[in-house]
């Protein structure tokens, strides 16, 4: 007993050594978390003081920079021990899901990635992320979770939008501040601080990738797939917390233990709320549906994937609600960081079993495939713009394709709705659900999706064919899927201009290509009506580019070659 109790001493000797000489976000900042809002370059001037700080414990990284110039930034923790084998800890899981070459082990270490900010008026979860990150580089009981549990976090993925209202925010508050709800500092002003420098709603584009901030955050998202993700919101200053379980509709992929997991971290979560008499609600508005959410698009990516949600759009440092209590910032960061840190312990103690589940999710992909539909066949061939759109969407996506062999198939086609007999044809574009990423291609490319509440919380029509018209064919049996370019897809020798190119307007890539045209100051003009040209009609919109009217362009025939030109 005497030993145990000196090794616990010693423990928490040294865990408040290291605590002495990390900033605490008051120390850093000057104030409490929650007193005021925190603009984004000093959030991340105290995850740079953290990571300064304790070294051995967490990693500092840019990925990215906003359409505004502010970093983008992860933060990954670490017992001392795994910091140093972080790459093969992250090999390792790649492996377990079939990503990597290899045979992954199990080995009871849970990867636990939290996203903050994603809409950047729900502006209380990056005010929680530095209390977060301060209590797992200071705390003993996060110190023995570490010691299996690596935690990536996202402190905030809309920068833009963030300062966009806490710079409005912080223009517009009192000396003190005014919980009455009909108050100035409640009335947010057009477009608000939600969306990003474009007006985009960040937690719709995780499968599309439109924004610049999705773009360079989803690669490091495959670099690490993790087990668990959390994507920190807020909702209306009426409402309690929420978090998981989710409502249904549940999407049909969904595994029973993801189901499952989401209770027992519900479940975590509730008895701390209990304990301080907090309120919360499951299961009655958000699903698990649409692919392109941050708690969706990770669990159909073989994590556990939830929102959270805190009561505060609109509340500013304090409101009023309808039940006449004040709600504070202070209120909000505390209930985000507390289902945060409870996240970290329920991932920890149930290490081994994420892992254990997080491989079978992608066993079972790759051995028997995913849904009624194994393969989807998409008939585009000579349409460059729609196949390089939809290759770069599965592809960004981390989807497997490639292209048909010559046979006869049947299967359900997009544009007539019915059952047909169709040949499958070399260039053909082939997605197989037969893969590790097979749940995912299954998800956005289903022709119908099973619904099993028709209260969902947003969109539920999203499947690529329809949504890009596209030629295809959904087939029940597993095709083969070639990986090698055919030839006939192989680029022409395109012969040198004459009087011009023809390229007839068939896809959203003509469009891009006609401003990049008129970016490096070369003239193009555009048929108004259909014409025929040496046998080839050409519709109207189509693209002509003259050498005449270009000839004050340098290298003309060498920059227009990237484009596969119709005629010369």
């Amino acid at each position: 007993m005497k030993k145990i109790t000196a090794t616990l001493c010693l423990l928490l000797l040294a865990v408040f050594g290291i605590a002495q000489s990390i900033p605490s976000p008051k120390s850093f900042l000057g104030y409490e978390i929650g007193e005021r809002f925190t603009p984004h370059h000093k959030i991340v001037a105290y995850f740079e003081a953290l990571a300064k700080a304790a070294p051995a414990q967490m990693k500092l990284e840019q990925y990215g920079r906003t359409n505004e110039g502010r970093p983008l930034l992860l933060a990954t923790f670490a017992s001392t021990a795994n910091m140093g084998q972080l790459e093969s800890i992250r090999q390792n899981n790649l492996q377990l899901a079939g990503l990597a070459a290899g045979n992954g082990q199990v080995n009871g270490t849970a990867i636990v990635w939290m996203s903050y900010n994603v809409h950047g008026n729900e502006a209380s979860s990056s005010e929680a992320v530095m209390k977060t990150a301060y209590f797992l580089l200071t705390d003993a009981k996060a110190q023995e979770w570490l010691k299996n549990t690596v935690v990536i976090i996202d402190p905030c993925i809309n920068p833009d939008g963030r300062d966009r209202y806490v710079n409005w925010y912080n223009s517009v508050v009192g000396d003190r501040m005014n919980a009455d709800p009909s108050s100035r500092e409640h009335a947010e002003p057009w477009p608000g601080g939600r969306s990003n420098h474009y007006n985009f709603d960040l937690n719709r584009d995780w499968a599309w990738q439109t924004q610049v901030e999705t773009q360079q955050r989803i690669p490091q998202y495959n670099k690490w797939m993790p087990h668990v993700h959390v994507d920190f919101h807020e909702q209306g200053f009426n409402e309690p917390y929420y978090f998981a379980p989710a409502a249904e509709p549940f999407h049909e992929v969904i595994t029973p233990w993801q189901r499952q997991f989401q209770t027992s971290i519900g479940r975590n979560h509730a008895k701390y709320f209990d304990a301080n008499n907090w309120l919360f609600f499951t299961k009655e508005r958000f699903d698990l549906f649409y692919p392109s959410y941050g708690d969706t698009w990770p669990t159909y990516n073989g994590s556990i994937g939830m929102t959270y949600e805190q009561g505060g759009i609109r509340a500013g440092l304090a409101i009023r609600n309808e039940d006449g209590d004040t709600l504070t910032l202070v209120d909000r960061a505390e209930h985000h960081f507390t289902t945060g840190i409870s996240t970290v312990e329920i991932a920890s103690k149930n290490a081994t079993g994420l892992q254990q589940n997080f491989q079978q999710f992608f066993a079972n992909a790759r051995t028997n495939g995913v849904g009624e539909y194994k393969t989807f066949v998409v008939k585009e061939k000579g349409n460059e713009g729609k196949i390089k759109r939809l290759t770069d969407l599965l592809t960004n996506n981390g989807i497997e394709w490639g292209y048909g062999a010559a046979a006869p198939a049947k299967g359900f086609n997009y544009i007539s709705g019915k059952e047909e007999v169709f040949n499958v044809e070399k260039g053909d574009i082939v997605i197989s659900t037969v893969q590790p990423r097979g749940t995912m291609a299954k998800v956005l490319f289903e022709p119908t999706s099973k619904i099993t509440d028709s209260a969902t919380y947003d969109i539920t029509a999203w499947s690529i064919p329809y949504a890009h018209g596209l030629k295809a064919f959904a087939v029940k049996e597993k095709l083969t899927v070639n990986k090698a370019v055919p030839a006939i897809l192989m680029m022409p020798v395109v012969p040198p201009m004459q009087y011009g190119y023809l390229l007839p307007w068939r896809s959203n890539s003509e469009a891009n290509f006609v401003a990049a045209c008129l970016k490096a100051g070369i003239k193009p003009r555009v048929a108004q009506r259909s014409f025929e040209y040496q046998g080839t009609t050409y519709p109207a919109g189509t693209i002509i580019l003259l050498k005449t009217s270009n000839q004050h362009v340098a290298n003309l025939e060498k920059r227009l070659r990237i484009w596969q030109p119709i005629i010369g």
